[in-house]
């Protein structure tokens, strides 16, 4: 089963501190949807009130359009899969899978059949007698999935699930997590700081600022049109040059007034916004492209950060009529 959540005007405050002001936000069933931010902006505590593990100073959680006022954690179509993976290390992997059914009064058998179905789900079928000390990490992690996924939950949430992997498995991850959301069908709510993860895996991106949504969309649309500077700059590198009365420190733009957000692979010799002749200052070599700092001529005070084609043949010093072939104003 899956369902749909609904956060209705809800704010939580820890002490002084406002940790989340007034967010609202609709999560379709069988979505998987993605709580991006920087620490302290609030995702943490807005997947706790959904999970039920704490309880909003003001506003309401819907789950299936069931209102989850003091519902328990145990007693919600919830389960949730933390950083730590929290394997009981003196269970086997089908003990650890079946314990939350275990729990639920479920005899053996049917603990025994889920175990191995799920455990065959996460790409671990056959090693249900193992113990958690014999896996590697990214094989606990599903583990943790596999159990959380065991009980049926009509809505999955995900707190920081891969942050303890190393950067190849956490990729490996992404497209695992993926894969298992699309067939089971479940609604998965996930937690990360990290922008790359959240375009991997999101159908939809929430960014979160200092309590508050600043963004939501499908991943292209809040990358590539950001809805706040913030969203901007925290989605990934953006290069910001003032327009105002239709000028800027790069001469007359033919754009809105407002701050001109560019991507540094949006620029490039053929870009039709035309940013004039830089000065390459220092570049360094990133695998699929070179990423370089260049000052315009036009404003010696101004840094433009680029990306060049991986085989470009450019040194410190050169020069490089550029342009923008996308932006934003905001």
């Amino acid at each position: 089963m899956t369902a749909g959540v609904l956060v209705r005007g809800v704010s939580q405050r820890y002490g002084q501190a406002m940790a989340l002001d007034d967010v609202s936000l609709e999560i379709a069933a069988g979505e998987y949807v993605v709580l991006l931010g920087p620490s302290g902006c609030g995702k943490t505590t807005l997947l706790n009130l959904i999970g039920g593990f704490a309880e909003p100073a003001a506003g309401a959680v819907l789950i299936g359009g069931r209102d989850m006022a003091g519902v328990a954690p145990k007693d919600r179509p919830t389960t949730t899969v933390f950083q730590d993976y929290a394997l009981f290390p003196h269970m086997t992997l089908a003990e650890n899978v079946g314990f939350g059914l275990r729990m639920r009064g479920a005899g053996k058998a049917e603990r025994a059949a889920r175990a191995d179905e799920m455990l065959a789900l996460v790409g671990l079928a056959g090693r249900g007698d193992r113990r958690p000390h014999e896996l590697s990490g990214g094989q606990r992690q599903r583990v943790a999935l596999a159990r959380a996924l065991a009980v049926s939950p009509d809505v999955l949430l995900l707190d920081e699930p891969l942050g303890a992997l190393d950067l190849k498995l956490r990729r490996a991850m992404q497209d695992e997590l993926k894969a298992i959301q699309r067939k089971v069908g479940t609604t998965f709510v996930h937690v990360t700081h990290d922008q790359e993860e959240a375009m991997a895996i999101a159908d939809r991106i929430v960014v979160m600022q200092a309590g508050r949504i600043a963004d939501m969309g499908p991943p292209r649309e809040v990358y590539l049109r950001p809805k706040s500077l913030f969203s901007a700059g925290f989605m990934g590198e953006v290069n910001r040059i003032e327009v105002a009365g239709g000028r800027s420190a790069l001469g007359p733009m033919a754009v809105a007034d407002g701050v001109l957000c560019i991507r540094p692979e949006a620029i490039s010799a053929g870009g039709a916004l035309r940013l004039g002749r830089c000065v390459v200052r220092d570049m360094a070599f990133f695998g699929a492209y070179l990423r370089a700092h260049v000052v315009p001529e036009a404003a010696p005070g101004m840094v433009l950060v680029v990306h060049l084609p991986q085989g470009a043949e450019v040194a410190a010093g050169d020069v490089l009529d550029l342009g923008a072939d996308a932006h934003v104003v905001l």
